[in-house]
């Protein structure tokens, strides 16, 4: 049976100026190209997420939480796209994803999340440099980034140096509780792992979008899909228990 992965919806305004929460084809495709099973998981808050501000963001409810976890119970892995920006409801998905050790793959924006983990936001802007870290064109090389020989990403792909592509205007900053494994010739930091988990691996550029064409993506990818299968779930019974925690909640 194909890995049931979370995407992780993003917000946006379409033409007519309306909110809406989306994920991109080219991820879809990905996972399904990958052998994996693409569910998309969409905030559970009444809220519109393009239009609300920073500040403005209700902190989860029990119930809310309790519909996050159901979820991330009952798929295998965790793709979190990028986007234009993060919220709580993010840092509590990254957060249960750590505790519950679900494979994790997350990308630009994601990556950018799991460097503020459990700190204040502290993303900045590219420094100025040659290295062109928003290129326009897609299935494109922007440039190197160079791989700590001991990570897990080393061991996937098997190389110390990698092109890859790059489509971001603001970087990641150190945090204690995930490593840097990769950095551009620059000094951005270009991946992150949590140490001590099954596959735990932030990327700062995209290769869901590299797939098709390079060899270095589709491995990263298919170690993603495959680390993701092991994870063992039941469906069934995540239910029973779901809807046991929630009717005792309803009776305290």
């Amino acid at each position: 049976m194909k890995p049931l992965i979370a995407i992780m919806t993003r917000c946006e305004e379409n033409e007519e100026k309306t909110s809406m929460q989306y994920v991109h084809e080219f991820v879809r495709t990905t996972i399904i190209k990958a052998k994996g099973e693409p569910f998309f998981l969409t905030p559970p808050q009444n809220l519109d997420y393009f239009k609300t501000k920073y500040d403005s963001f209700k902190e989860l409810t029990e119930e809310e939480k309790n519909s996050i976890d159901f979820w991330l119970d009952a798929v295998n892995g965790l793709f979190i796209p990028g986007g234009i920006k993060f919220t709580e409801y993010d840092r509590y998905i990254l957060e249960q994803a750590i505790k519950k050790d679900i494979p994790t793959l997350a990308v630009c924006l994601g990556m950018q999340l799991m460097s503020c983990y459990k700190d204040e936001v502290k993303l900045c802007d590219v420094p100025p440099s040659d290295i062109n870290h928003n290129q326009k064109k897609e299935e494109n090389y922007a440039h190197t980034v160079t791989i700590d020989k001991n990570s897990k990403l080393y061991q996937i792909v098997k190389k110390e140096k990698l092109m890859v592509n790059s489509f971001h205007k603001k970087c990641a900053s150190e945090n204690k509780y995930y490593e840097v494994v990769a950095q551009s010739d620059d000094g951005v930091i270009e991946a992150l792992e949590y140490s001590g988990k099954s596959f735990h691996i932030g990327l700062q550029w995209h290769p869901e979008k590299m797939y098709d064409y390079d060899e270095d993506a589709k491995k990263i990818i298919d170690a993603f899909i495959e680390e993701s299968s092991k994870r063992r779930t039941n469906i069934s019974n995540i239910r029973s228990q779901y809807e046991e925690k929630i009717y005792q909640n309803n009776t305290i």
